[in-house]
């Protein structure tokens, strides 16, 4: 109201609904869709006011989020952890030492062991060694790289909030909602965690066609090169 900026540009400017809109300057939370998008649409209404949305994010946060478990974990009187400290390693040095050396006598006696009855074999089965060379060659040949990458292409069929992160938890497309016409880019890899606010969405996978089932809440999937499935509620990324 300050800015004298009206409802209406900020939904063509933003793509949030008005309705929505009015819901976070009302803190009428329950009126927006989820969780997944209370969070993306408050971030993306904070910056387009010119706010600081990380405090806002905090904020609401603290409100409407339960504190996870390391924040009410007891913390310990500090005298235990001095006492603890001083009184050093329970298991002395030497003994980790020894039982190194005792390891790697072990593994060095049965690699030996195994070298042996290999040769032995080699020596007694020659013909069928070489017979079956070509066979072998081709079962221990490296995968095609097509079998070891999973690729998705998402095409929006309306308003969708898409999140995708990769196995090492690198966000590939980090919280965006996409609109019909808008291109979504084709991410892959070795792993891929995807997290779709609803299922107004065309998704393939590694070119084959995949269902997004329509749900109350967010859409969670987990995508490999060989197979995908779809993850318990709440247990895909935020990329909050």
């Amino acid at each position: 109201m300050r800015a004298k900026i009206d409802i209406n540009e900020v939904e063509v400017r933003t793509k949030i609904r008005a309705k929505y809109l009015r819901a976070m300057e009302n803190d009428e939370w329950d009126l927006l869709p989820g969780e997944v998008y209370a969070k993306s649409f408050l971030r993306t209404y904070g910056d387009f006011l010119g706010l600081d949305t990380r405090q806002l994010m905090d904020d609401f946060r603290r409100m409407h989020e339960h504190p996870s478990e390391h924040e009410v974990r007891p913390i310990a009187p500090p005298g235990r952890d001095r006492d603890r400290g001083s009184r050093g390693p329970i298991v002395p040095p030497w003994a980790i030492v020894g039982a190194v050396l005792i390891a790697v006598v072990v593994v060095l006696y049965l690699v030996g062991g195994h070298k042996s009855n290999s040769t032995s074999t080699t020596g007694t089965h020659a013909t069928q060694t070489k017979h079956h060379h070509h066979a072998h060659h081709k079962s221990t040949a490296k995968p095609h790289p097509e079998h070891t990458m999973v690729k998705v292409q998402l095409v929006p069929t309306g308003a969708v909030y898409v999140c995708l992160v990769n196995g090492d938890g690198r966000k590939l497309i980090p919280g965006v909602i996409y609109n019909v016409g808008q291109t979504i880019p084709t991410e892959g890899g070795r792993k891929l965690l995807l997290t779709l606010g609803n299922a107004s969405v065309q998704m393939k996978v590694n070119g084959v066609t995949v269902p997004v089932t329509a749900s109350s809440s967010a859409i969670a999937y987990e995508l490999l090169p060989t197979s995908h499935h779809v993850l318990a509620p709440g247990s895909g990324p935020t990329c909050s």
